[in-house]
């Protein structure tokens, strides 16, 4: 795993009320901050995913090249990085309160515009729940944020999003193991229904139709549908249902009274939203309903089979090629 850095931020009051504890964000930096402090291009983890796998898309002649660029990749709260369930020593497990991308945001900005020291941020991007906190932040800091590319993922979760999220959790917690999150041994078989449950959602139906899983190596579906499985049974349960929360009740309208159109329209940052036709969770449609409202939005849509995971970092060659065109467009304008 790549070197990873933790800001400290204490006690944290959060948006549902309550107190998370002994607040920790890990975070892990490239480059170096100038004399401005404007070349920062900071990128947020997604759903299960860390820091990590964004760094195949660092390193010299890159676009995220860090002799020009501040690099700052950054893991929210429930990812078993930063402060989660599985870390928690005073709030471990069930006892874990609810957290969400507000409450994230609050110890974000501490930690790029305090603890760091940005001024400006060249660009903000992320991949489905990275996509989210990307989205957050541009509303929160609209003198602060220049650019935005959110791929595969919107400012809020609409309600057909919702429907996908409670049903995988609802194959999690139907495992008796799993004992209402007070387990004393990992719940496996519900985390294996969880991850066979989620894949048929992050695919497209041409996807299986077509039996693209052969792109990924596999020789099988079964195989496919058992490799997600095991992928989350090396996972937390508990950190897996925090940041599921989290993504459940995301709304940029938390920050406006409320109202997610007011939010999106105090966006200044030029924005590119890059969905995928395929999607089955953050729609084309929906991400077009979002860009309507901002005052410099423009859609720009991957045209792919792979679902929801075409925007993953570095995974398909011509999707990724498609975003990092998009990225250093922003970054050159």
């Amino acid at each position: 795993m790549g070197l990873c850095a933790f800001y400290t931020a204490g006690d944290v009051a959060l948006l549902g009320g309550g107190t998370l504890f002994d607040v920790k964000m890990g975070y892990q930096t490239f480059g170096q901050l100038n004399e401005k402090r404007d070349n920062a291009v900071v990128i947020f983890s997604y759903y299960s995913g860390t820091h990590e796998r964004y760094l195949p898309l660092i390193g010299e002649g890159k676009t995220l090249d860090p002799a020009r660029w501040f690099i700052v990749l950054i893991n929210k709260l429930g990812n078993g990085i930063s402060t989660s369930p599985s870390t928690s020593v005073s709030q471990p497990g069930s006892s874990f309160p609810p957290v969400t991308l507000v409450d994230n945001l609050r110890v974000q900005e501490k930690l790029l515009f305090e603890h760091l020291q940005i001024d400006q941020i060249a660009l903000v991007y992320g991949w489905s729940m990275g996509a989210m906190q990307a989205w957050h932040l541009a509303v929160a800091r609209p003198e602060q944020v220049k650019n935005l590319l959110a791929v595969c993922g919107s400012a809020r979760c609409w309600p057909n999003n919702q429907v996908f999220l409670s049903g995988v959790r609802a194959a999690l917690c139907c495992d008796a193991q799993f004992a209402d999150g007070h387990y004393q041994r990992p719940p496996l078989r519900g985390l294996a229904a969880f991850g066979r449950v989620y894949a048929g959602w992050a695919y497209s139906a041409a996807f299986f139709r077509e039996a693209r899983w052969r792109d990924l190596g596999f020789n099988s579906l079964e195989a496919l549908l058992m490799d997600w499985e095991r992928d989350h049974q090396a996972l937390d349960a508990n950190d897996l249902l925090c940041a599921l929360d989290s993504w459940y009740h995301a709304d940029v309208g938390h920050l406006a009274q409320g109202n997610w159109q007011t939010a999106l329209a105090r966006i200044r940052a030029r924005c590119i939203a890059m969905p995928c036709t395929s999607d089955r969770y953050f729609t084309q449609e929906e991400a077009a309903l979002e860009v309507a409202w901002l005052k410099q939005g423009e859609l720009s849509v991957i045209d792919s089979p792979y679902g929801h995971c075409a925007g993953a970092p570095a995974r398909f060659l011509r999707e990724s090629a498609q975003i990092d065109s998009a990225m250093a467009a922003l970054l050159r304008d």
